[in-house]
């Protein structure tokens, strides 16, 4: 099965979407709730796994599908094929904050290891699979656990991170020592396991853990600058200890204001 080779542009800047273009028959895959418009013309279908050649048949579907579950995606992905008679536009939105990168399998050796909800969409033909971590160490302690995902073919794919994304091409043997949550992607040449921070009091108080990924090339990885779950701690160390976003504006279950609601606070002088 040939890859569609596609057409897109990426706009905005902190929540970026990716807009591609289809010529007729042309598809992309988009991972499902990933979808922000499309154009008139353009035909949704929802798929066990992702439509892929290997994924063809009874028994590829399934087989896709239940790669996708242990990844901890859907089990369904869900195509886009442009069935008018000129060039149509679909779009993909990022879930958070971050940034969306393109990724062009054909000159990464047809293949790239991404962390288990980087994937966002891609042309059609792209395999979605999965990457066991054949380390236990680095399945224990990596972050990612002992599956990532897999994305295999010779075309276009968008993978999403937090914050600010840095590629960085390792030369044979060069280290890079980063953060276990802030891996994004990787070449399967690439070497990954995990290291003991090395100092009790650094491991306690430090506040990075007790382990860094160990990145020993060759190969090309990807970076994030914030992790999601750094971000979701963040958000929740710093969310009003209530039952609810109803009791942060100062509104009971009968729609009535609560005195230690931030509101109320405001109004009534509350210090």
């Amino acid at each position: 099965m040939a890859m569609d080779v596609i057409d897109y542009q990426i706009y905005g800047s902190e929540m970026q979407f990716v807009e591609i273009e289809l010529d007729p028959e042309e598809s992309a895959v988009g991972e499902a709730s990933s979808m922000m418009y499309m154009e008139d013309g353009i035909d949704m279908d929802t798929i066990f796994g992702d439509g892929s050649a290997q994924q063809s048949g009874i028994f590829g579907k399934l087989l896709g599908a239940g790669k996708r579950v242990l990844t901890g995606e859907s089990l369904f992905t869900t195509v886009y094929t442009n069935k008018g008679s000129g060039k149509k536009k679909v779009a993909f939105g990022a879930p958070y904050p971050g940034k969306l990168l393109p990724m062009d399998l054909s000159k990464l050796g047809g293949s790239l290891i991404c962390q288990k909800d980087a994937f966002l969409c891609a042309a059609k033909g792209v395999s979605l699979s999965i990457a066991f971590q054949k380390k236990l160490g680095a399945g224990f302690f990596g972050g990612e656990g002992f599956i990532m995902q897999k994305l295999e073919g010779d075309g276009l794919a968008f993978i999403h991170a937090g914050g600010t994304m840095m590629k960085r091409d390792l030369a044979p043997g060069e280290t890079l020592r980063v953060d276990t949550g802030c891996l994004v992607a990787m070449q399967p040449t690439v070497d990954y396991d995990i290291q003991y921070v090395g100092k009790i009091k650094t491991a306690l108080f430090g506040g990075e853990g007790l382990f860094f990924a160990v990145l020993r090339g060759p190969g090309m990885v990807i970076i994030q600058s914030l992790p999601f779950n750094r971000l979701a701690s963040r958000i929740f160390a710093a969310a009003p200890k209530s039952s609810g976003v109803a009791s942060a504006f100062g509104l009971g279950s009968g729609g009535g204001r609560e005195e230690g609601g931030i509101l109320g606070g405001i109004f009534n002088g509350d210090n």
